[in-house]
């Protein structure tokens, strides 16, 4: 450990990351967060290099990537060099799923964005003749 490396308590990183403490603790149990240095009371001390990761894992999620594949992911990670091909494996099997979600919500907004433009253009009523229901 370096002596001027800045430590963050567990209230900081949920600050600083908007992770719940709850979440933090259970990252950890699971095998998804390195181990977290303690202090001599036993308290969390994350530093730079742990947020850097939780920024990472907050990528992961957002691709929605599942816990099961994030957690792989990192005993991966822990488990050294020899592992770089699974874990490229694993990211670009992830890629390809995000891409054809991007495709599939690019379609979608083509759809809304046509639906805009023809409300804009007032070419179709309010509401049905005579129904009382709404048009599409």
């Amino acid at each position: 450990m370096n002596l001027t490396e800045t430590r963050y308590t567990i209230s900081e990183v949920e600050a600083r990351t908007g992770l719940t403490q709850h979440t933090l603790r259970w990252y950890e149990r699971i095998g998804l967060m390195p181990h977290v240095d303690r202090s001599h009371s036993g308290q969390r001390r994350f530093n730079d290099k742990d947020l850097g990761w939780l920024a990472f894992v907050g990528k992961l999620r957002a691709t929605g990537m599942s816990v099961a594949d994030m957690v792989r992911y990192a005993e991966l990670v822990r488990e050294g060099d020899h592992t770089v091909d699974e874990r490229r494996a694993l990211l670009e099997r992830t890629r390809r799923e995000v891409l054809a979600r991007v495709a599939e919500l690019t379609d979608a907004l083509d759809v809304l964005d046509c639906k805009i433009a023809m409300y804009a253009r007032n070419t179709v009523g309010a509401v049905g003749a005579g129904t009382g229901k709404a048009q599409s």
